[in-house]
């Protein structure tokens, strides 16, 4: 955690609370980030803003926005201020997208180098991380559906072996004890192993595998919850564990695999040696990182084969081993198809919300909200409940729960009303993962076998992105891959403010609802039956082509 100072209570600095809430959320970000000096928040080289007179030119804007202005961001730099209109978004972003042919890791790093691009990751670039929380329920999501499919819904008693304790990874081990598992996470870099030890996100760690099966096979044994982390190299220690005939339950990953310059650490590399060949060397760096992952699948791959659930958890370490060539690769599915469509297919998705006075109590009388008002969501009540008990605040108190269609309009509607009524010290920020039904196109994490093939087709977020806009968001960017990630996504990203005022109120019922519904009809006109059933039983406006009324031939008449 950053000494970054964050600012507290009702006093504005900006000219109204919409600007104010995308200041505290850029300054947030840095709070919570992994090296906010460089300004990367988290994924090696996810960054609020391009570089440091980018960040301060965009702090002096938001400070003297008026209300009928929007400011315009250019991958992480700010390019102008223009007259629009008071319902109109304060910041549009469009953040790291590259024209198709050239869209290559080696031409963003190029164009990185030369200042000209930065990659938002999802959440960074558009100010709405809000550190480990929002990974770690979707880490437990996985992990419970899991249970639920193979182990009679209880992991107690459980081995899973996972690897990465970065700004993603670092989630893992506490999601997989709240989990009820015992989780062992290998991790090469100390640094951020005793970042997860000293957050309360890791419970033990150890330096040789030895000492990491006893915990790990002590606390099975006592069907027990246990997180261990390793300090070693998964593309290291996974063969080892293989080749010692230990199968675990459920084996994933989440390394910075994406990034084979600054995020994958290849075998037989210090941290010195990895961070000075960069410098010199990235296109044999980039080889030596893709032959450590091959050894690193091929492991996985062999845990598969020996009745293990094995998933990829979305750091494309599959795609790297196939380049590498490890033909099964992708027989590993990914985690959205495998575990989570259904949700995503009715627009249930990672919403979250941030207190804006950095009072946690805010947040608590929203967890007492989302309790009384969703009582039947097992979902959200069991997260909600957990989440108190076992995940601290990391910068500006926030909450997340996976709401879907209507409601999360209708808890932004009545924390509208709190923060109005003065039940609320400040007002409360809305936003959401980028990982939402409509608001991502990766044909090898969100849309991986969609059922009408339309992996690769990446309208939908663009839809997403002016939609929001159209609805009066505070908020929207277009974000696509950089890095590793280069030519692999494109997602769009959304915040609304509720200030208590009637113009909030018409934001936000506007853009949630707008927004949510941009999801059902995604995965409806892909042919998914809980869309179409969210479609009928919602009453939304589908416009559907196979209907027969459009099957005639339209005739006309020459003059």
């Amino acid at each position: 955690m950053s000494a970054f100072k964050l600012q507290t209570g009702s006093k504005l600095r900006c000219k109204g609370w919409r600007q104010e809430a995308l200041l505290r959320l850029s300054e947030n970000v840095l709070a919570v980030g992994e090296a906010p000096e460089r300004l990367v928040v988290y994924a090696a080289l996810g960054k609020a803003a391009r570089d440091w007179p980018s960040y301060r030119a965009m702090v002096d804007a938001l400070l003297n926005l008026e209300e009928d202005q929007t400011l315009i961001v250019q991958s992480g730099k700010p390019i102008g201020v223009l007259k629009t209109h008071s319902a109109a978004p304060m910041v549009i972003m469009a953040n790291c997208n590259m024209i198709g042919q050239w869209a290559t890791a080696e031409n963003f790093y190029a164009l990185e180098k030369k200042n000209l691009i930065c990659w938002g990751g999802l959440t960074a670039g558009d100010w709405q991380y809000i550190g480990s929380q929002g990974v770690i329920q979707g880490t437990y999501e996985i992990f419970s559906r899991i249970a639920e499919r193979n182990f009679d819904n209880d992991l107690r008693g459980r081995f899973i072996l996972t690897a990465g304790l970065g700004g993603m990874g670092g989630a893992q081990p506490l999601a997989g004890r709240m989990a009820n598992a015992a989780i062992l996470t290998v991790e090469v870099n100390e640094e951020s192993m005793q970042k997860r030890l000293k957050n309360g996100f890791l419970e033990r760690r150890v330096d040789t595998l030895d000492e990491a099966m006893a915990l790990i096979n002590g606390a099975v044994a006592k069907r027990e919850p246990i997180s261990v982390g390793l300090l070693g190299n998964a593309a290291d220690v996974y063969p080892e564990i293989l080749a010692r005939g230990i199968v675990p339950d459920i084996v994933t990953d989440q390394t910075a695999a994406h990034d084979l310059v600054y995020g994958y650490v290849p075998s037989g590399y210090t941290l010195e040696q990895w961070r000075a060949k960069r410098e010199t060397d990235i296109p044999g760096l980039m080889q030596d990182a893709r032959n450590a992952i091959v050894v690193h699948v091929r492991a996985m791959l062999g845990f598969l084969d020996k009745g293990a659930v094995v998933f990829d958890n979305g750091n494309l370490i599959r795609t790297h081993a196939k380049q590498g060539g490890v033909e099964r690769a992708f027989e590993m599915p990914i985690f959205t198809e495998a575990f989570l469509r259904p949700l995503f297919a009715r627009a249930i998705g990672p919403f979250r919300w941030i207190a804006l006075s950095n009072d946690p109590d805010d947040i608590r009388k929203i967890d007492d909200l989302l309790l009384e008002r969703f009582p039947s969501n097992r979902i959200v009540s069991n997260w909600v409940r957990l989440a108190r008990q076992y995940v601290p605040f990391e910068g500006l108190p926030a909450r997340i729960a996976w709401l879907g269609h209507g409601e999360r309009t209708e808890l932004a509607l009545e924390v509208n009303r709190m923060v109005r009524d003065g039940e609320l010290s400040a007002p409360i920020a809305f936003t959401r993962d980028h990982l939402d039904a409509g608001a991502m196109a990766h044909p090898n994490i969100m849309t991986e076998n969609m059922r009408d093939g339309s992996d690769a087709i990446a309208d939908w977020p663009l839809l997403n992105a002016m939609i929001n806009c159209s609805s009066c968001a505070d908020l929207v960017a277009i974000h696509s891959g950089g890095g590793g990630y280069s030519g692999y996504m494109t997602s769009a990203g959304v915040t609304i403010v509720a200030d208590g005022s009637v113009a909030a109120e018409q934001r936000l019922d506007l853009s949630l609802t707008n927004d949510t519904t941009s999801g059902v009809l995604r995965y409806a006109d892909a042919g998914y039956d809980d869309s179409l059933d969210e479609v009928s039983r919602r009453s939304i406006g589908r416009i559907d082509t196979n209907d027969a009324r459009y099957k005639v031939p339209i005739a006309f008449e020459m003059p």
